[in-house]
């Protein structure tokens, strides 16, 4: 697992157009929430994108791009912002590469039956490529504020 005060690790993963988005493109520009999460259009998902879209443009002041990841697929990261209007971009990590280099994809365990999933996660990275903040487990409900509250002390 990731922790406080390290590079972060690079990234390539295309967004929901299929255009390819890479940490080094905001270094000395803007901080990045990369924030990792199970499955588009589901429940505890689809509140937390939610949430940080209707917090877009505070974070857009703050000078903070906001970044979901899931190994949904890019069609499937399109529909999801179709189908409920997010301000975010989403990343498809359909290799699950991302996923692992961030240490997100662990072994859960839902009604007795243990399978691996990604961990509801959340990273801040700082302008330099360092993490900022390292966050595991997170509870999706007021997560978004959560995160801007953090991003504010920066």
């Amino acid at each position: 697992m990731l922790s406080k005060q390290q590079p972060a690790p690079d990234f390539n993963s295309p967004n929901q157009y299929n255009t390819p988005v890479t940490l080094g493109q905001f270094r000395g520009r803007k901080n990045v929430v990369l924030y990792f999460y199970p499955k588009d259009d589901t429940p505890g998902c689809t509140i937390e994108a939610n949430q940080f879209t209707a917090l877009a443009t505070e974070f857009s002041k703050h000078n903070t791009v906001i970044l979901g990841v899931s190994q949904d697929s890019c069609t499937s990261h399109l529909a999801f912002i179709d189908k409920f209007g997010l301000k975010v971009d989403l990343l498809a990590d359909t290799s699950g590469e991302l996923c692992k280099s961030y240490g997100v994809w662990q072994e859960k365990e839902r009604n007795g039956e243990k399978k691996m999933g990604i961990v509801r996660s959340t990273f801040i990275i700082d302008k330099n490529g360092v993490l900022a903040d390292v966050e595991y487990g997170v509870n999706h409900e007021g997560h978004a504020q959560s995160v801007l509250d953090k991003i504010k002390q920066l």
